[in-house]
């Protein structure tokens, strides 16, 4: 079984990253790939009340890879983390199936809820570098989070969310199984065509005051 993930896993990678050559390669020079092997074991542990020496498997993990994912966690099959440094996986966060994600990724928690604290995450999601997805709340499968952007509330399926505080730029998308985050939209160049209809709308107002 154990192997059969770890084949899954070496699989994933060599089909989404150009840059993986062969299986042999990935093994070895993919943190992403050891960091999920460690996380089996501890999890493991930590479902059979072992919890101290399952965090300590965690710790280790994190220290040879930079992914920190606690042994709570539930990650289903064909996980990619892409390059993995500064990932970051909350106790009671939950990943589905043919999920993608790129350095600097936070699923944790506001620090307001107690029990479930951190998010669901679909299947098919991809969450870009960077992206910070806090909350117990559902990305929907197939959705996409674009780089730097935080969630911090429920994304519906097959939906692309940007921007500080996370927001719905696009819905029913096709399944992003390209890992395009150059399609993505810019979060800054979306808030600052905000801030311009807005100014437009207050000088528009600001002119019919005048002419009152």
């Amino acid at each position: 079984m154990a192997f059969k993930r770890l084949r899954e896993d070496i699989d994933a990678v060599l089909a989404r990253d150009p840059a993986a050559r062969t299986g042999f390669e990935v093994l070895l020079c993919y943190p992403g790939v050891t960091a999920l092997c460690w996380h089996r074991g501890a999890h493991w542990l930590y479902r059979h009340n072992m919890k101290l020496l399952a965090r300590i498997i965690s710790q280790l993990a994190r220290f040879f890879t930079g992914i920190e994912i606690h042994p709570g966690a539930t990650i289903g099959h064909r996980c990619f983390i892409d390059h993995g440094m500064a990932v970051v996986i909350g106790e009671t966060a939950e990943i589905g199936d043919d999920v993608t994600i790129y350095q600097g990724v936070t699923l944790g928690g506001t620090g307001k809820d107690t029990g479930k604290r951190h998010p669901t995450i679909g299947n098919g999601v991809v969450v870009s570098s960077g992206a910070r997805v806090l909350g117990p709340f559902k990305v929907g499968d197939n959705s996409k989070i674009g780089s730097g952007s935080v969630v911090l509330e429920e994304v519906p399926a097959n939906c692309t969310v940007v921007g500080v505080p996370g927001k719905i730029v696009r819905r029913g998308g096709q399944k992003p199984t390209d890992l395009n985050q150059i399609d993505l939209p810019d979060p800054v160049a979306v808030e600052l065509e905000c801030l311009r209809r807005r100014i437009v709308m207050l000088e528009n107002k600001l002119r019919e005051q005048e002419g009152k």
